[in-house]
């Protein structure tokens, strides 16, 4: 059943975040080579790539980069982001929470004493390319409102 779950989460995500792409020229180094202990494939073609995030209570990353793509929260979480000049951004991870994140090169810290899971959908090729201004943009609530239809759904079966 999670796969099922996880397969129809990451299809409306797909669909939901192809309008949302933001320019993406940036090479990046792929987070499940240099960081394979957080970050497994799930899914990949030619316009996106799924992978499935997990950090441990406490748990740290070596730097590393990630195309530009949305985030979906598993579980709650408190992430503490550092970037390669050392500027730190605190993250609170909602259950079932969507968030766009431009390109990025970071360090990730588990601040909670739980695991953090999630979904990372980058995209790729021409759909990186395609529109949007670059940045960050917010959570989108509608496809945050889809997103907890399906998680709570999925948890009632």
């Amino acid at each position: 059943m999670c796969s099922r779950y996880f397969w129809v989460l990451a299809l409306v995500l797909v669909l939901a975040v192809v309008p949302l792409t933001a320019i993406n020229g940036v090479p990046v180094q792929d987070p499940l080579k240099v960081e394979s202990a957080h970050y497994k494939l799930a899914f990949e073609n030619e316009e996106v790539q799924v992978v499935y995030i997990h950090y441990g209570p406490h748990e740290k990353s070596a730097l590393h980069q990630h195309p530009a793509g949305v985030v979906v929260n598993l579980t709650d979480g408190h992430l503490r982001f550092s970037d390669q000049s050392g500027a730190i951004q605190e993250v609170r991870a909602i259950h079932g929470e969507a968030r766009w994140f431009p390109a990025l090169r970071h360090k990730v810290e588990n601040l909670s004493n739980t695991s953090y899971d999630g979904v990372y959908i980058a995209v790729k090729g021409k759909t990186a390319a395609a529109a949007g201004s670059p940045g960050a943009i917010p959570s989108d609530p509608p496809v945050n409102a889809l997103l907890a239809s399906i998680l709570h759904g999925a948890g009632a079966k």
